[in-house]
């Protein structure tokens, strides 16, 4: 009589190495590390790195004295400040001196929760409701916390570059001249920086990531083509908002 040979369990897809090794499997195996995450997102470790990594570089400005320098440059290029008579210039002048630096370091500790928590919920509506893809909040976050990780190389970068440039000629807003807007005069308008500024090599690194991580999640759902572009057109948005708000109050 024969034998009926009952099939074989799967074996249990493997798992990244860890938090750590998701953050490495995101820059050299990006599509098998967000199928990880999507089976078991995670999410700390990757915002906590972008806060250690932005606090160096604040850490390094500050200690090279490169604040003065930079709000001088700012009152500069803003056609309301110099409007302002010599003596309010200068209390202003004092104000970001001495508040400055210290927003500086709550933000740099802040924000990247917030931007990861929010654009989590934006991502999740927005794919949830473009492709029914039936996402989960968590899911969301481990995906966002991860696909920014191309901070991490761009804040390392700046720490380098604080140290080793005189610190009045680094522009805190863009250490790393990534974008297009970098290459622009001293004396181009502030809207157009902004728009320029944009065009930066790190943003797409970090909307190709979103839309793999996205993929991932909702392979049979969701095409990396749909992903790309959903994304594309949130930031596209953005930076139309972020260069009329520039235009009107520079």
């Amino acid at each position: 009589m024969a034998t009926v040979t009952a099939p074989a369990a799967q074996a249990p897809e493997p798992e990244s190495g860890g938090a750590f090794g998701r953050i490495i499997g995101v820059f050299f195996s990006p599509k098998a590390t967000f199928e990880s995450i999507a089976r078991r997102p995670t999410w700390l470790v990757p915002v906590l790195l972008l806060c250690l990594v932005s606090l160096g570089v604040v850490a390094g400005f500050s200690q090279r004295n490169g604040w003065p320098g930079y709000f001088k440059h700012q009152m500069e290029s803003n056609s309301r400040m110099q409007q302002m008579p010599p003596d309010q210039q200068q209390r202003v002048f004092e104000a970001q001196l001495k508040w400055g630096p210290r927003v500086a370091y709550i933000q740099v500790v802040i924000v990247p929760f917030v931007m990861a928590v929010a654009l989590a919920g934006i991502f999740l509506g927005m794919f949830n409701l473009v492709s029914g893809a039936q996402l989960n909040f968590k899911t969301s976050l481990g995906i966002v916390s991860h696909a920014y990780l191309p901070g991490v190389i761009s804040g390392l970068l700046g720490v380098l570059i604080v140290f080793l440039k005189d610190p009045s000629t680094v522009d805190l807003q863009n250490i790393v001249a990534s974008n297009v807007g970098a290459f622009l005069s001293s004396e181009a308008p502030r809207w157009q920086v902004a728009l320029l500024g944009a065009l930066d090599v790190f943003s797409f690194w970090t909307m190709i990531l979103l839309a793999m991580g996205f993929r991932a999640a909702v392979p049979k759902k969701l095409s990396f083509a749909t992903a790309f572009f959903s994304v594309f057109g949130l930031w596209f948005f953005y930076v139309l908002a972020k260069t009329g708000i520039t235009a009107a109050f520079s």
